[in-house]
């Protein structure tokens, strides 16, 4: 696999960007053909969990760690995503920035203790402080850490690592529900297993010469990046709130039997969201070079970018909504998330292209215009769930889900047509769209199908939504040579 040059940095000449569109793609797949892996292992590790766990628990265990993430935000205060993006930009200054960033989040972590002991207690887990405080900072620093592969694009240890983090998760929880462990248990082994990942980073880092793990304070640099990170920090904390406060929420207004119903639904889609992560984790150190040396490629990759999210997700979107039923009972999730799964398929497609414009204009230095369309997705959010949870439960939650991720789509759309270029919605979807629709016709009569026999209906529709894409010419012969080509040369 091609790689960044050692020597890489803003300052070279736009020759040195050239290739990284590709690169972005190889790089794509080589991640992601390990992620699947990863998540299928994954998937059988909550499935393992939530046989383990009445419903009641797992919502108490579902709740904690969305209060551990959204406490998470004071430890990062946008400094993630601008590693990410200086780091790319200049090679040489890494281990710099993440000394640097190590250090303040030492600090702040005293901070986040403080506010995790108050929201635990409010919501009756304070028993459950000290695992959750450190599940928090150690997937703090595991994701700091990787992302030092992410800013060079050095992919191929992070493809081994997201195996090996699943397998360690897996035989911890297989141990758990042997000797019948309780939720905290079950938080140490997640906690367990970002320390290994902060361990393995921290190798494959110092080996690879790209940054030797260290502390370090400059408060030039803490203060240059506290205001051009202060937008990407209230992003994150808009971001993580709209898409963790609706759990918690369920727990306050109804129960933890709820919270545990609509946690086991939502864990499935949740998982799926790596896949546009993943794209949006490589492409955008890419998108941040075309913006500083190829500007007039940028909406070009962007188009490519959104339509390659929208190919992936809508199918998902279309065949879990058709099929919720027959995949809950096969996942062995609770009998009650069924109906909460098929209305959060809805939203599935949705958060996989709303990635394109959270990267477009975080990548083009337009992070507080998307820290507004953070907010106001929140608001949506916050006053959706207030409004439907009383009433209709869980089941308002999914709802309120599905509309928050229409309107922060719509919001990314606008703010992104009026900073970076206007993307092609309707050009580039109806074809994609319609593709999708087909399948879900196709695969409607088979919708009864339960057990292994609902493999048939999923391999019909990946069948069906191929011929369509192809038929009705969703991808153009310039994009599927240059999908060909890229892909040989990752070989």
């Amino acid at each position: 696999m091609n790689q960044l040059p050692d020597h890489y940095s803003a300052a070279a000449p736009p020759a040195a960007s050239a290739g990284l569109g590709s690169r972005a793609l190889r790089n794509t797949v080589t991640v992601l053909g390990a992620k699947v892996v990863a998540r299928l292992i994954a998937l059988v590790t909550v499935i393992y969990i939530i046989n383990s766990l009445e419903p009641r628990r797992y919502g108490a265990f579902t709740v904690l760690v969305n209060c551990t993430a959204i406490v998470s935000v004071v430890l990062d205060l946008g400094f993630n995503v601008l590693f990410v993006r200086e780091g790319a930009r200049h090679r040489d200054d890494i281990e710099r920035y993440l000394r640097n960033v190590m250090s303040v989040r030492l600090v702040m972590s005293v901070l986040s203790l403080v506010l995790l002991v108050g929201v635990l207690m409010v919501v009756g887990l304070s028993d459950l402080i000290v695992p959750g405080f450190f599940l928090m900072v150690l997937t703090s620093y595991s994701t700091l850490l990787r992302n030092g592969l992410y800013a060079v694009q050095q992919l191929g240890y992070e493809a081994i690592a997201v195996i090996l983090e699943s397998v360690v998760l897996l035989a911890l929880v297989l141990y758990g529900r042997q000797t019948h462990q309780g939720v905290t248990y079950f938080v140490w082994a997640y906690a367990a297993q970002y320390a290994f990942s902060c361990v393995y980073f921290s190798v494959v880092l110092a080996v690879k010469r790209i940054a030797v793990i260290g502390w370090r304070f400059e408060p030039d640099l803490v203060r240059e990046w506290f205001w051009k990170g202060l937008p990407f920090a209230l992003t994150f904390v808009l971001t993580i709130l709209y898409f963790r406060i609706d759990q918690p929420l369920v727990f306050a207004l109804k129960s933890q039997t709820e919270a545990g119903w609509y946690g086991a639904a939502y864990k499935p889609i949740e998982a799926l969201l790596f896949i546009p992560m993943t794209f949006l984790s490589v492409v955008f150190p890419v998108l941040s070079v075309y913006h500083r040396e190829r500007q007039t490629e940028v909406l070009d990759a962007l188009n490519r970018f959104y339509k390659a999210l929208l190919l992936m997700g809508w199918p998902m979107s279309v065949g879990i909504f058709v099929l919720a039923y027959p995949l809950n009972a096969v996942m062995r999730l609770y009998a009650p998330s069924a109906p909460a799964l098929q209305i959060l398929a809805l939203a599935l497609g949705f958060a996989f292209v709303n990635n394109a414009f959270i990267g477009a204009l975080n990548a083009s230095d337009r992070q507080l215009s998307f820290t507004w369309a953070a907010g106001w997705s929140l608001a949506a959010n916050v006053v959706l769930n207030l409004a439907l949870i009383p009433t209709f439960g869980y089941l308002g939650a999914s709802w309120a889900t599905v509309l928050t991720e229409i309107a922060l789509g719509i919001a990314g759309w606008v703010l992104t047509a009026r900073h970076v270029g206007r993307v092609p919605i309707l050009a580039l979807s109806w074809r994609i769209v319609l593709a999708g629709l087909v399948m879900g016709v196709a695969i409607f009569p088979l919708r009864e199908l339960g057990g292994v026999k609902v493999a048939i209906p999923i391999a019909a529709g990946v069948l069906v939504y191929t011929a369509a894409v192809l038929l009705l010419r969703a991808l153009s012969g310039e994009e599927i040579a240059w999908a060909r080509r890229a892909l040989a040369l990752a070989r």
